[in-house]
């Protein structure tokens, strides 16, 4: 407040005084002591009202949100393709039970290739898919942490000193009786100003916990996604790397049999000069070995894709990484497969999709909390004074404190709206957890029948081989003898190739499903790994995930 006062025929906005018999008295100042502590007691009886009803109504909000039951789904009793005990086939794996250590989490070192193991340690260092899952569930966890702040209250401050200068027009057109607006002045003063702000919103109809709990079950979606993440890159690249291998295979195949076809051409041209052949038969063996030989050559294209792939996934350049050619050492491990029950416990994607199911359940009652009233407790206080000697004076106190309530009485449907929206989300969201369960299911009995089909295909595959040597070898008795035509020496030495090559294909792909079985069983993983409530609201090491460390 401003008073205008005129001093040498100028007149000044000063800020006003109070007259000296109310300055002086101390017993106004003892009255103003005993109205502050009334105003103090009445805001403290205000506050408590306030914290009941909030502890009442959020008593009575309990049943906001869904009570969550995990979707029914239906589990077969037993693997369909797993063979019994007493077939030719059951020795390629076996079920599991309660002694069994199940698949362990470096599942890889069931294959016993030390070049496998030492790729697959890279992976969770370097693979930048982990590394972008790690760090989007350290946001996770941070979300959960800010979540669950909403609990207390905030306390906050704005200190400043402010020179200004007010202008006259600023007082509600108040006017100096008598005296011409042009002979108004003013004076610009110092404001010091020491304000402290405190509020707390209470609990009501569970709005802050239900916040908070969608948030950490989001961050069990996260953490189950980056188990998945790192299931699925260690396979992928137990895959890749079989097949490099099968190439490999294949290469030291087609050497060999370009080798085999150079000596037939030479003896079928030895033979023509002789007299013996002719040149027929010398022009098909050189087809035949170019055909073989261009063969040969094209192994290079799919062996390098599958090397610069391997690069990829340990998070190597392609230019700077290389493998050493190695033949393939088909030897499947035989992975306990257990029971299908126990295969909603043991794939992190379906502990995902089910977390997921609870976060939107979650959301539901969140969403209906928008229908009940807030509560905001606010309280504000402080020095202030135009005198910087008088600034922590007890006069220049100010303060104000009160509860506010706010409640939408009309939003033209919205809110309806938003519920309707997350519980639609929900039907979603159960509709894809079964839909993965159901992949689940048909991952594992894909990889079994492969490994049982496959099984009894490679044997039959090396009885045709050894059929095709023979077959060959007969042919190139009886054309050196000259009772065939060396046709028949093509046909034999063509149909040994492609068994042979057959033989190695059947045996990658029997490695293949190997590795694909035990990520369809969850790859050593289980549901107790994803962390609990209490361990989300911790802050985490950045060096416990791997690729974080490297940026920061």
């Amino acid at each position: 407040m401003f008073t205008l006062v005129t001093r040498n025929a100028r007149q000044h906005w000063i800020p006003a005084q109070k007259p000296a018999s109310r300055r002086c008295s101390g017993w106004r100042r003892a009255a103003t002591k005993v109205e502050a502590g009334k105003n103090l007691q009445v805001f403290l009886a205000c506050f408590s009202a306030a914290a009941l009803a909030a502890l009442s109504m959020s008593l009575a909000a309990c049943h906001i949100a869904p009570r969550y039951v995990r979707p029914a789904v239906e589990v077969p009793v037993s693997y369909k393709e797993l063979p019994s005990s007493t077939s030719q086939d059951s020795t390629l794996w076996k079920e599991s039970d309660p002694k069994d250590d199940a698949i362990r989490s470096r599942w890889w070192e069931a294959f016993n290739d030390p070049q496998l193991n030492e790729l697959e340690e890279k992976v969770d260092i370097s693979n930048q898919n982990i590394s972008a899952a790690a760090a989007s569930y350290l946001a996770a966890r941070a979300a959960v942490r800010e979540a669950h702040s909403h609990y207390y209250p905030t306390v906050g401050g704005n200190p400043e000193i402010t020179n200004s200068r007010p202008s006259p027009g600023q007082f509600g057109g108040l006017r100096a009786t008598g005296l011409p607006n042009t002979a108004l002045s003013v004076t610009p003063y110092t404001n010091y100003s020491l304000p402290a702000t405190a509020s707390w919103e209470p609990d009501l109809w569970s709005r802050v916990r239900l916040a908070t709990r969608t948030n950490y079950l989001a961050a069990q979606v996260s953490a189950a996604d980056l188990e998945n993440v790192r299931l699925v890159t260690h396979a992928e690249l137990a895959v890749s790397y079989y097949k490099l291998r099968g190439q490999d295979t294949l290469k030291q195949l087609l050497d060999s049999t370009v080798a085999s076809y150079r000596e037939a051409l030479d003896l079928v041209q030895a033979q023509y000069r002789a007299g013996i052949s002719n040149e027929e038969a010398v022009a098909s063996a050189e087809t035949l070995l170019r055909v073989a030989e261009s063969q040969d050559t094209k192994i290079g294209i799919l062996r390098a894709q599958y090397e610069h792939d391997i690069a990829r996934l340990i998070g190597q350049s392609s230019s700077e990484f290389s493998l050493a050619p190695q033949t393939l050492k088909a030897n499947p491990p035989r992975p306990p497969v257990g029971i299908p029950s126990d295969l909603l416990e043991r794939r992190p994607d379906v502990a995902a999709a089910e977390r997921a199911v609870a976060q939107s359940n979650a959301q539901v009652g969140l969403a209906r909390t928008a229908f009940f009233p807030r509560l905001l407790l606010g309280a504000a206080g402080g020095f202030g004074n135009p005198s910087i000697s008088d600034w922590f004076t007890w006069p220049a106190r100010f303060w104000s404190a009160g509860p506010a309530l706010t409640q939408t009485v009309f939003d033209a449907g919205s809110r309806l709206a938003i519920v309707e929206q997350a519980q639609a989300s929900h039907d979603q969201k159960v509709a894809n957890y079964r839909q993965t369960v159901l992949t689940a299911f048909q991952q594992v009995e894909d990889n079994l029948a492969s490994l049982r089909i496959l099984s009894l295909a490679i044997a039959q595959q090396d009885a045709a081989v050894q059929s095709a040597q023979r077959n060959l070898e007969e042919a190139t008795t009886r054309y050196k003898a000259g009772l065939d035509p060396y046709l028949n020496v093509i046909n034999a030495q063509t149909l040994l190739l492609n068994t042979q090559q057959a033989a190695v294909t059947f045996r990658v792909q029997q490695m293949m499903a190997s590795v694909r079985l035990i990520e369809a069983l969850g790859g050593g993983w289980e549901i107790s790994e994803i962390p609990t409530p209490g361990e989300l609201k911790t802050k985490p090491s950045f060096r416990s995930y791997p690729g974080t460390q490297h940026s920061r």
